[in-house]
Formats: C-alpha cells, sequence, structure tokens
C-alpha cells in the first residue's frame, strides 16, 4: 500500500525546501549561462552559501522577511505623501538649469516621475531630499521648505532606513544566538532525552557512549523510515503504538527525561528499599 498522505507531504517537503528551491535556482542559470555568459555570474553566490558564517549573513535579511516588506511599504507610502506635497507646493525646486540650448532638468513635472525621484534619489541622499534639489535661500516659502527638508530626512532617512538597518542586525544577532544555543545544547545535553553530561558523565565516557550507542539520534531516523517503509500489516504492536504517534506528529515516544542508567538506579533504589 502506498501512503500517499505521507508521498503528499514529502513532495510538499522536498518543492519547498530552501535547498531544492537553490539547487533549481543553479540548474537554471547553468542552462541560461550557454546562452549568454552573464548567467555564470550567478554561480558566485555559491561562495556565501558554502561558508557557514556568509550564510548567516544572508538569512538575516531574509529572517524578518514580513516585517522589512511591510516597513518598506510604509516609506513607499511616507515617501508618495512628499511627493503629492512636493508637486503641489515645491516644484519650482525640481527644476534644474539645462547647458546651453538644451531644456531644464524637471525632475518633478508629473506624479509619477516625482515619486520615482524621491524614491530613487531622495531616499538614497545621505541628508534627504535637501540634498538633490535646489536651495530654498531667499524664496517666499524659505521657512516651509526648509520644515520640508527636514521633516523628509527625520522621517525617512533618520527613522525608517534605521528601522529597516535594524531588522536586518538584529535579525543577524538572533541567528548567530540561536546557532551558538544549538551547539551548546547538543554539547551539553542528549538530543533524544535531554539528560545533561554532567549526570552522564559521573562515569568516565559516559556522555559520548550515551549518545553514540543508547541514544544514537541516526538509530530512531533509521527506525522510523524502516517503519514508513514496512507493510503496516507487518507491523509489532510497538511498531504500531509508535507509528499511530508518528502519524499524529506526536514525539512522546522519545524517551525524555529517562535512559538506562536512571531505570537501573531506579531499580537499585527500589530494591534497596
Amino acid at each position: 500500500n502506498v501512503d500517499w498522505r505521507y508521498q503528499t507531504w514529502q513532495i510538499g517537503v522536498t518543492v519547498t525546501d530552501s535547498t531544492f528551491l537553490y539547487l533549481i535556482f543553479y540548474f537554471v542559470f547553468s542552462v541560461l549561462g550557454n546562452f549568454n555568459y552573464f548567467f555564470f555570474a550567478a554561480h558566485l553566490i555559491d561562495v556565501a552559501i558554502g561558508v557557514p558564517a556568509l550564510r548567516i549573513i544572508l538569512q538575516a535579511i531574509t529572517y524578518n522577511g514580513k516585517e522589512l516588506v511591510l516597513t518598506v511599504g510604509l516609506l513607499s507610502i511616507v515617501c508618495y505623501i512628499y511627493t503629492v506635497l512636493a508637486f503641489n507646493f515645491f516644484r519650482e525646486f525640481y527644476v534644474a538649469e539645462g547647458e546651453e540650448g538644451e531644456d531644464p532638468d524637471q525632475k518633478c513635472h508629473d506624479v509619477f516621475t516625482c515619486f520615482v525621484f524621491h524614491l530613487y534619489q531622495g531616499v538614497r541622499a545621505g541628508g534627504g531630499i535637501g540634498d538633490v534639489i535646489e536651495p530654498p535661500d531667499g524664496a517666499d516659502n524659505e521657512y516651509v521648505r526648509i520644515l520640508f527638508d527636514f521633516s523628509f530626512f527625520l522621517f525617512i532617512t533618520l527613522i525608517l532606513l534605521a528601522i529597516i538597518q535594524g531588522f536586518i542586525i538584529d535579525a543577524f544577532g538572533a541567528l548567530r544566538d540561536q546557532l551558538q544555543g544549538v551547539e551548546d545544547e547538543l554539547a551539553g545535553n542528549c538530543f533524544i532525552c535531554s539528560i545533561s553530561s554532567d549526570y552522564l558523565d559521573q562515569i568516565p565516557h559516559g556522555f559520548d557512549t550515551h549518545v553514540q550507542k543508547e541514544h544514537n539520534l541516526a538509530n530512531y531516523l533509521f527506525f522510523l523510515m524502516y517503519l514508513i517503509n514496512k507493510d503496516e500489516s507487518d507491523y509489532t504492536g510497538q511498531e504500531t503504538f509508535v507509528w499511530n504517534m508518528y502519524q499524529e506528529r506526536c514525539w512522546d515516544f522519545f524517551p525524555a527525561g529517562d535512559c538506562f542508567r536512571k531505570q537501573y538506579e531506579s531499580e537499585l533504589g527500589g530494591g534497596g528499599g
């Protein structure tokens, strides 16, 4: 019998796996590179994927992906509000004199062009939109223009861009701490039963022997694969019990907090009483 539920789940896991998607991307660009050598340049990304320290940097960009997208959307909205203000009240400052015989460079002659200019030039400018348009010196609305420039610099350059940078920096720190925490957990505790090495190492090489022989993770994985490939009608009672829990994604069959040594000590304690 074919377990279609498992097969469907396996296909879903495969096609959504980041490694699988990366290999598909790699393969597509390899094929396209035969038509244009430009596409082979994308293979240099493999350097960042192959080095764990660099991979964390890439993961930090996508770790808070939803928050980053929403913040960029908010930045675009705020930028559009400033575009409307500029188009209606400060359009004369967006006209740069052209060279002799050329028409003036109008950066805000329609709303779309004005929005693109604010998004491309204003956001990238270190001092905000005021750095890339004509200064307000001597204009009738000089003080209003100064307030416009300063608020654009405050809300977009200082606050929103800093928030985006903060998301990436915080994600990098969180991923680094998470990785370090996993390494410390695996080095000091058994993955299967979570018993610490301090308890198991009360006898020589106790922890190493425990994780390599008694609670070897590979043995548990092999057992699950054995159940997946075995006909359910041939299951023993214990195998049926584990398979039913696995079907419900319940992992209570793992001996959390228990091992042979603890059982032996309990038996000794019970016998002595």
